[in-house]
C-alpha cells in the first residue's frame, strides 16, 4: 500500500476559530463521529478482519505519513515505517481502549514511535546524517585542527558514540543544524526542558570523555 500525500504536504492544518473566540474544550460532534468510525475499524481489527485494516490505513494514512515525515525525512525510510505502523496495529489493535485517549492519538503515538526507533536504529549504525548528506562527525571535527585532525576526529567519533542515542542526535542537530531547543522539542515530541537536559547530559558527558587522559 502507497501512502497518499500527507496532509502536511496538500495543505496546512488551520484550527477553526470558535464562536467565542476561545479554545474547544473537547472534540466536536463530526469528531467525535470520526472517534467511533475509527475506534469500531480498531476493534474489527482486533477480530483480525483485514478489510477494516485497509479502511483504516486509507482513512488514516495521509494523516500519519505526515506525522513520520517530521521525524524520518527520508520518504522511501518513512513509507517503510508506515507499513511497519499497520503491522503494529494489526498485531495490537485488542490494546487499543477508548477509555484510555482518541483512536487518531493511539495511532499517531504508534507512528512516532516507530519512526523514532527507525532513526535511532539508523543513528547507531551509521551515527546521523546532516540534510547535506555531509557525516555529523565532520561538522562537529575543527575545520581549522591541522596536525591533530585525524586523532581528534577518531576521538570525537568515540566519545559521541557512547552517549545515548537521543543526545546525541539532539547535539548534532543543534549544533551542526542549528535547530532550537523549540524545533527539537517538536521533532522528539518532548518539553523543551527535556530537550534542554539531553543537551546539557550529553555536551557534559562528551566533555568528560574528551578531556579524559587517553
Amino acid at each position: 500500500m502507497k501512502p497518499a500525500r500527507s496532509e502536511e504536504e496538500a495543505q496546512p492544518l488551520r484550527a477553526s476559530p470558535s464562536p467565542t473566540g476561545s479554545l474547544p474544550t473537547g472534540p466536536s460532534a463530526e469528531e467525535a463521529a470520526r472517534d467511533a468510525v475509527l475506534a469500531g475499524l480498531i476493534a474489527n481489527i482486533a477480530r483480525r478482519d483485514e478489510a477494516a485494516l485497509r479502511t483504516l490505513y486509507d482513512r488514516t494514512s495521509a494523516k500519519l505519513f505526515g506525522v513520520i515525515l517530521r521525524i524520518q525525512a527520508d520518504r522511501g525510510m518513512a513509507e517503510d515505517v508506515l507499513q511497519d505502523v499497520y503491522l503494529r496495529v494489526w498485531q495490537n489493535a485488542a490494546s487499543y481502549s477508548p477509555g484510555a485517549g482518541r483512536p487518531l492519538s493511539w495511532l499517531c503515538t504508534i507512528a512516532r514511535n516507530r519512526a523514532i526507533d527507525g532513526v535511532r536504529r539508523r543513528s547507531e549504525v551509521q551515527g546521523p546524517v546532516t540534510e547535506d548528506g555531509e557525516d555529523w562527525v565532520e561538522r562537529l571535527a575543527d575545520p581549522h585542527d591541522s596536525e591533530g585532525t585525524i586523532l581528534g576526529r577518531n576521538a570525537l567519533q568515540a566519545c559521541l558514540g557512547r552517549l545515548d542515542a537521543l543526545h546525541r542526535d539532539c547535539i548534532v542537530l543543534a549544533y551542526c543544524e542549528g535547530q532550537s531547543r523549540e524545533d527539537l522539542a517538536l521533532r522528539y515530541d518532548r518539553p523543551v526542558s527535556t530537550i534542554k537536559t539531553w543537551l546539557h547530559r550529553g555536551l557534559a558527558t562528551l566533555r568528560g570523555c574528551l578531556d579524559a587522559p587517553a
